[in-house]
């Protein structure tokens, strides 16, 4: 769909609305209300009731108190706990993808770690150029790095799903540069999970879904009935003393594997030897969320979760050779890749007045781990005595930050708000060997021509081993002065200092002017940055990447190393961007709307380079000979890329007296992104390698949908509910290295339905149904897809694993 095509969808679809807030002037209040009240207090959408919409004050993007969404200098999206629970979906990634349009989450596949700890990105932009708050504190990354070729490629981001849906009241998504209100990061904007505070009341419920869907690959045709996914979770609110709460919430998962491989034309008789989908995992999470007064103006506050993921992904099959015979698989076999995840997130802290002045100081850890193992495989340097399963050693990634925010209304002009503060950071990286047989050769007996390692996935040697950390400080003031009724001004500034970079300094310039009750403009510009992280920095590793759907083994090296250095590498500096905005806001009863044009400009940004092959360069091949791989690659900066779009919020919202309560949504997000610049290579090779081609730059402009509209109704009368949902994802490439080899997703829309019975205090169902009518994607073509593993695209911003069915029986107390 074209961008002019979107837009007068946009524009048919509010006049739509338009037409039914005119009709719904007719209907007859409830006692008591005028028609403007009864609209204000309909539920807003994913509500499980009226009082589940309060006034939807935000802390995200602004420090003055009594900001409303719509009051807002920048755009904010207010998601409420219950519409994040109110699907098929208990990921808490998948399901923020669901409701907010200008948020992605691809469902990549048969793409190591990746599989299990997916990224979601804002605005198209890479994920780690979002950042991300857990009650308005800075959240750790995952210890991962994203290094095949999936949308996100290079990045460490926050890993989404280690927060489970039912410890959430509501999520806040800034879609806007924050750098200089909140540090590195924030380039693309800021999403801030707000736990849930509650002193009494609970509730339980459990989950259970299955896929029905009808599998058309390329080369083959099969319906799928099973798979399921089991999510049992709870929450209890317990009070003490005047005002203290204890809030606990838990999640148990237990997914089945998803297979949508096509058929392996390689043997004989052709049949599925891969498995590609989602992988099986098994998890537990925990959180607790507390604060108390200690005393008339200080309370005290603390927060606390802790996730343990298993996660079992497919690697590529290796089929029926010599090789597999000796070691002990005749017929071929699948390796599996377990990803064992632990992790933390914790934080303490005082807040209060203190001589007219609204201190917040804080302390918080979070920590990161992943376990690699490589199960059902074989070294085929072992030969015959090769171990069937392998323990790949461990990444590590933690994260201690203390911070001191104060802030400080005055009576100047209408009002006039100030804040300030500091904030120290300590981070650390590590990884950690395997055993000798997941990355190696016997001590002796070794199979002559062997390649050493576990197949599918080789594990960390003693020359990856790494321990490094760094250190870093900054300082803000942020001011937001009401000048008169009708204009807001807001200006920001930080300064931040790094042990291993230097410094950085950042700025925002906002304003909002009302022109009337009913109408506002909106605008801001601003500088971000973002830090090169440590995984960026220091990750080195050897394993299969996918190339053009064949895996080639590969070795990753720090920018700075030998390998890095001779191939072009140097130091990593910091990204850096420019934002601009500009946009309006409509509200008139229970209709508002929001529109906010955006453009990103960023520079010097990290990538990861091109696999580099010796196939075709002598120079390269010699420097890869010590380290038995084909390929190797680095981060280097030097990209350049611009960001262009609008995002459009409308809602309505009518409450009628015997029909119930309707909240109309209609929401999206129009984007584009161009690369201006590549960074050319340093290298001493002749010729040097290219560093940026074709399959990383396409990957940045067209990994992501250009066009992704959701239109919602959401019903509610008294203890009964229906949603609707039709979200519409425009094409999507995943890019080879020649045209040939790219793989579309072609525009698609897929309709999610549920049916609810809820009560405040009592039994709950839901039956619903995600993907409605079966959509998936454009298969894989043959041509594309040598090893049949490849069914479908997983460049997929709603995956590809077809017709879901569930049921959600609960009880609230």
């Amino acid at each position: 769909m074209t961008q002019g095509r979107t837009i007068a969808l946009f524009g048919a679809s509010l006049l739509t609305l338009a037409a039914t807030h005119a009709a719904a002037q007719t209907t007859t209040p409830p006692a008591g209300q005028t028609e403007d009240q009864a609209a204000q207090t309909a539920p807003t959408a994913g509500a499980a009731t009226t009082r589940d919409e309060g006034d939807e004050i935000i802390v995200t993007g602004t420090r003055a108190e009594g900001r409303t969404r719509l009051d807002s200098v920048s755009p904010v999206d207010v998601l409420s706990g219950a519409s994040l629970q109110r699907q098929g979906t208990t990921e808490l990634a998948a399901a923020l993808a669901t409701v907010a349009p200008s948020i992605d989450f691809p469902r990549p596949s048969a793409n190591d770690a990746t599989d299990a700890i997916r990224p979601a990105t804002l605005r198209g932009l890479s994920p780690d150029q979002t950042l991300v708050l857990i009650n308005g504190i800075r959240g750790h990354t995952s210890a991962n790095l994203n290094t095949n070729g999936t949308v996100g490629r290079g990045s460490a981001a926050v890993d989404l799903n280690t927060v489970p849906t039912v410890a959430l009241d509501r999520i806040e998504v800034l879609r806007d540069g924050a750098s200089a209100q909140y540090g590195s990061d924030a380039i693309a904007g800021v999403v801030n999970l707000r736990l849930r505070e509650a002193r009494s009341g609970g509730g339980a419920s459990v989950t259970y879904g299955f896929y029905d869907t009808q599998v058309d690959t390329a080369a083959n045709s099969r319906h799928v009935t099973g798979e399921p996914v089991v999510t049992a979770s709870a929450w209890q609110g317990i009070g003490f003393g005047s005002d203290g709460f204890i809030t606990v919430s838990g999640e148990y998962t237990k997914r089945q594997p998803t297979n949508r491989a096509d058929i392996d034309r390689r043997v004989t008789p052709n049949r599925i030897t891969g498995r590609y989908g989602d992988p099986e995992v098994e998890q537990f999470t925990g959180f607790v969320n507390a604060g108390t007064s200690l005393t008339d103006t200080i309370s005290l506050y603390a927060f606390g979760g802790y996730q343990d993921r298993d996660t079992r992904s497919a690697a590529f099959p290796r089929n029926a050779s010599t090789a597999t015979a000796l070691a002990g698989y005749p017929n071929g076999f699948l390796p599996l890749i377990n990803t064992k995840t632990k992790d933390i997130n914790s934080a303490i802290g005082l807040r209060g007045d203190v001589g007219g002045f609204n201190l917040d100081l804080s302390f918080s850890y979070g920590r990161n781990t992943v376990d690699f193992r490589t199960l059902n495989s074989a070294n085929y340097a072992y030969g015959a005595a090769t171990p069937k399963n392998f323990y790949d050693g461990q990444v590590a990634y933690d994260q201690y930050v203390a911070g001191l925010d104060v802030t400080r209304k005055f009576d100047v002009f209408q009002s006039l708000n100030v804040a300030f503060g500091i904030e120290g950071r300590r981070e650390g990286y590590k990884i950690s060997p395997g055993e000798q047989a997941s990355y190696g050769y016997p001590a002796s007996g070794a199979v002559a021509g062997g390649s050493p390692g576990a197949q599918g996935f080789g594990g960390f040697s003693p020359a990856n081993a790494v321990k490094r950390g760094r250190r870093s400080g900054s300082i803000y003031l942020d001011v937001e002065a009401q000048l008169t009724d009708k204009l807001l001004l807001g200006i920001a500034g930080r300064g931040e200092d790094y042990s291993d970079f230097g410094t950085t300094a950042t700025g925002k310039i906002s304003a909002r002017y009302d022109l009337t009750d009913w109408f506002a403009l909106r605008g801001t510009a601003s500088t971000g940055f973002r830090a090169p992280s440590l995984q960026q920095q220091h990750f080195t590793q050897i394993a299969s990447v996918v190339t053009n759907g064949v895996p080639i083994l590969t070795g990753t090296f720090p920018s700075v190393s030998a390998v890095g250095t001779t191939l072009g590498g140097l130091p990593l500096e910091p990204e850096k961007s420019t934002n601009l905005s500009v946009g309006a806001v409509v509200r008139a009863g229970g209709f508002d709307l929001t529109v906010d044009a955006y453009r990103i400009h960023i520079r010097d940004q990290i990538g990861l380079s091109e696999n580099i092959q010796g196939a075709n360069n002598a120079q390269v091949a010699a420097l890869l000979a010590p380290y038995n791989v084909s390929a190797a690659r680095f981060f280097i900066n030097g990209l350049a890329s611009t960001a262009k779009g609008i995002d459009v919020v409308a809602h309505y919202r009518a409450r009628t007296q015997s029909a119930g309560a309707f909240d109309f949504t209609l929401a999206g997000n129009l984007n584009t992104i161009e690369v201006t610049r590549v960074p050319t290579s340093t290298a001493t090779l002749n010729p040097a390698p290219t560093l940026f081609a074709r399959s990383r730059i396409l990957t940045l402009e067209q990994g992501t949908p250009g066009e992704k509209v959701t239109g919602t109704i959401d019903w509610s009368l008294d203890s009964l509910g229906a949603l609707a949902r039709v979200t519409y994802y425009g094409n999507v490439n995943q890019p080879g290295t020649t045209p040939a080899a790219d793989v579309l997703t072609g525009d698609r829309a897929i309709t999610d339905l549920e049916l609810r019975y809820t009560t405040p205090k009592g039994a709950q169902i839901g039956l619903g149904v995600s993907n409605l009518f079966d959509v998936y994607p454009r298969a894989t073509p043959i041509a594309n897809n040598s090893t049949g593993v490849l069914g479908f695209p997983y460049f997929s911003p709603f995956g590809f694993n077809g017709r879901y069915l569930y049921v959600r029986a609960g009880l609230n107390w």
